[in-house]
C-alpha cells in the first residue's frame, strides 16, 4: 500500500468551491487548509499508478491551480529496498565508500512529474 501527501492550490476567492469538491472527491482525505488557498490532503493506493491516477484527478478540479504530491511512502516498495540493501556486501553499496565520490554525481530520480 501507498500513502502520499498532496498540497493542493487554489485562488482564495474559489476556495470554498474547491474545498467542496476535494470533500466530496472518494480519491483523498481532506486534512487542514488556510485562507490563501492551500489544502493540504492524503490518497492511498495500491501501487504509484494508483495513486498518480488520483493525483490527477484532483488536478482536474475546477479552479485548482496545481496539485503536487509533497510526501510519499511506499510499504512495499521500501520492503524490497531493504531487501536489495540486505543482500549487499556490508549493507551499503560501494559506491558510498567512495572517498572520491562527488555529492553532484548523485542521480535523484524521485520526481514523478510526467512519468505517468
Amino acid at each position: 500500500m501507498n500513502l502520499s501527501s498532496i498540497i493542493i492550490q487554489t485562488r482564495p476567492e474559489h476556495l470554498d468551491s474547491v474545498l467542496a469538491a476535494v470533500k466530496a472527491s472518494p480519491d483523498c482525505e481532506y486534512h487542514i487548509h488556510d485562507e490563501k488557498g492551500r489544502i493540504i490532503v492524503t490518497i492511498e493506493g495500491k501501487d504509484t499508478g494508483e495513486e498518480i491516477s488520483k493525483l490527477k484527478n484532483m488536478q482536474t478540479i475546477p479552479h485548482v491551480v496545481s496539485a503536487e504530491m509533497a510526501f510519499a511512502y511506499s510499504e512495499d516498495e521500501l520492503e524490497t529496498e531493504r531487501e536489495k540493501l540486505e543482500k549487499t556486501k556490508d549493507n551499503v553499496p560501494d559506491w558510498l565508500n567512495d572517498p572520491d565520490a562527488k555529492i553532484r554525481d548523485i542521480n535523484y530520480g524521485g520526481d514523478l512529474k510526467g512519468k505517468f
